[in-house]
């Protein structure tokens, strides 16, 4: 008789864990965000976005954080939609599904980097597709290492661009460079996305993430509810007349008044000092 195999011996050290698909950090006053599936060039999933859209939700509501950052590990910013592990209709496909899988996930995404109350800053570290070109450009503000590329793939799969990219291109880049992108899925090389205005600065790849530092930690010191207020009139001025966008700004600056930042500000004008806000 063949003996059988003996019971592997019991470990007494704990089993490794998969690391998160999502890694988050606060220091100085910044949120910092990371998609962290490099094996799959960061191919966001569902329930990557659900975490990354309630982290957003956390730095509007926390007086401690005073600035985003959002990267990625690997070589690769975003690739995309991952759509495995989404949620999924039993029985057969009705009317709708699809329009309200796009509310519920890709525009949901967008939308909170949008409408987070903090400046936002994207350092694209390598190729952003799709829905991950969409994430980077709905940020306040972009860095993208040399290396990066922004790609409008959904033309070349046969599909209309969603999370938000006919709204957002346009806006950016005016309309006849943003159906060039948009028809022809052709990557853009970050130098060539900088010139066209996507871009704020492109650096080095080794510097990309001490450049996120410096650009977060610095607005993390400035006036906080002056930058969301900011980032409120200047999102919404895109969409407004005249009268609208004169009348949101007299009543932001009336809101702003009575924070404690607005008046330290005031107050170190006058007394001939820099200025200490506190982000209250």
């Amino acid at each position: 008789m063949v003996p059988a195999p003996a019971e592997p011996a019991e470990s007494s050290e704990p089993a490794a864990s998969a690391p998160p698909d999502v890694l988050h950090a606060v220091e100085n006053g910044v949120s910092w965000i990371t998609l962290n599936r490099p094996e799959a060039m960061n191919a966001v999933t569902w329930d990557q976005r659900e975490r990354i859209i309630a982290l957003l939700a956390d730095a509007s509501a926390d007086p401690d954080v005073r600035a985003v950052v959002l990267t990625a590990t690997g070589r690769g910013f975003c690739a995309g939609a991952d759509l495995r592990g989404g949620p999924r209709a039993d029985g057969e496909r009705v009317a709708g599904d699809v329009a309200r899988m796009i509310r519920r996930g890709a525009q949901r995404f967008v939308t909170a980097v949008l409408d987070c109350e903090k400046p936002v800053i994207a350092a694209v570290n390598g190729t952003a597709a799709g829905i991950g070109a969409h994430l980077a450009l709905a940020c306040d503000l972009v860095l993208a290492a040399e290396n990066a590329r922004f790609i409008e793939v959904f033309a070349r799969r046969g599909l209309v661009p969603d999370g938000g990219g006919a709204y957002l291109l346009p806006r950016l880049i005016g309309p006849q460079r943003a159906k060039e992108l948009l028809f022809f899925g052709d990557a853009l090389p970050a130098a060539e996305a900088r010139a066209m205005g996507l871009v704020n600065r492109v650096v080095p790849a080794d510097e990309l993430a001490a450049t996120a530092r410096e650009w977060a930690e610095r607005l993390a010191q400035g006036p906080t509810r002056a930058l969301a207020l900011t980032k409120a009139l200047v999102n919404a001025s895109l969409d407004s007349d005249r009268a609208t966008a004169l009348a949101a700004e007299a009543t932001a600056q009336e809101l702003n008044m009575t924070t404690r930042d607005a008046q330290e500000g005031v107050a170190s004008f006058v007394e001939r000092r820099e200025a200490r806000y506190e982000g209250r």
